[in-house]
C-alpha cells in the first residue's frame, strides 16, 4: 500500500473514533427505574345487603298456662319494706277472670298456632314451620345475597381487567 492510502486510513480512523482517543474519558449512562402509579378508576361498589328476619314458630301440644288477671290481698294484709301491700295470685279462678277468657280449658300451643294460621290464611291451614310471608322474606333474602355476590364479582373482574391491561401495556412499552 502506498503512503497516501495509509494517510487516508489513519484520517478515517480518527474521524470515526471521534474524540475518544484524545478525550480519554467515557460517559456513564445512569439508569433509574421508578414505580409507575396506576390511575385506576374506582367502580361503584354494590349497595349493602338488606335482609329482613323471618318469623319462626315453635309449635307443641303443651298446655298454655292462662293465669288469673287480678291478684288478691293476703289475709291479714302483708306489706313490704316500703309499706306497699303484697298481693298474691289465687291458685284457681273462674274462666272469665283469666287473662285470656276466650281460651278454653286445656288450650294448647298447637291450638293457638292453628287459630292464628286460620286467621292469617282465610280459614285454611297451611302447616309449615313459618308463615308464607316469612317464606317470601327468606326468598327475597336469597335473591339479595345472589345480587350482592354477582355485583361483587363484576367489581373483581373489572379490577382484574384493568390491572392486567396496564401490566401488559407496560411490558409492551419497555
Amino acid at each position: 500500500m502506498t503512503p497516501k492510502k495509509y494517510l487516508i486510513l489513519t484520517c478515517l480512523l480518527f474521524l470515526t473514533s471521534g474524540c475518544s482517543i484524545l478525550g480519554g474519558g467515557t460517559k456513564t449512562v445512569e439508569v433509574v427505574s421508578k414505580p409507575i402509579e396506576l390511575d385506576i378508576m374506582q367502580p361503584a361498589l354494590p349497595r349493602p345487603i338488606e335482609m329482613t328476619a323471618p318469623k319462626w314458630y315453635v309449635v307443641s301440644e303443651a298446655v298454655i298456662t292462662n293465669p288469673c288477671a287480678r291478684s288478691i290481698s293476703f289475709e291479714p294484709p302483708r306489706f313490704d319494706e316500703n309499706g306497699v301491700e303484697k298481693l298474691k295470685r289465687p291458685k284457681t279462678c273462674e274462666l272469665s277472670e283469666r287473662e285470656n277468657p276466650d281460651w278454653p280449658e286445656g288450650y294448647t300451643y298447637l291450638d293457638r298456632f292453628l287459630d292464628e294460621m286460620k286467621k292469617q290464611n282465610n280459614g285454611s291451614v297451611v302447616f309449615v314451620a313459618t308463615t308464607i310471608g316469612d317464606y317470601e322474606v327468606m326468598s327475597g333474602n336469597m335473591q339479595e345475597i345472589k345480587r350482592y355476590i354477582k355485583q361483587m364479582g363484576q367489581v373483581i373482574v373489572y379490577y382484574r381487567e384493568v390491572t392486567n391491561a396496564d401490566t401488559q401495556t407496560e411490558v409492551k412499552d419497555n
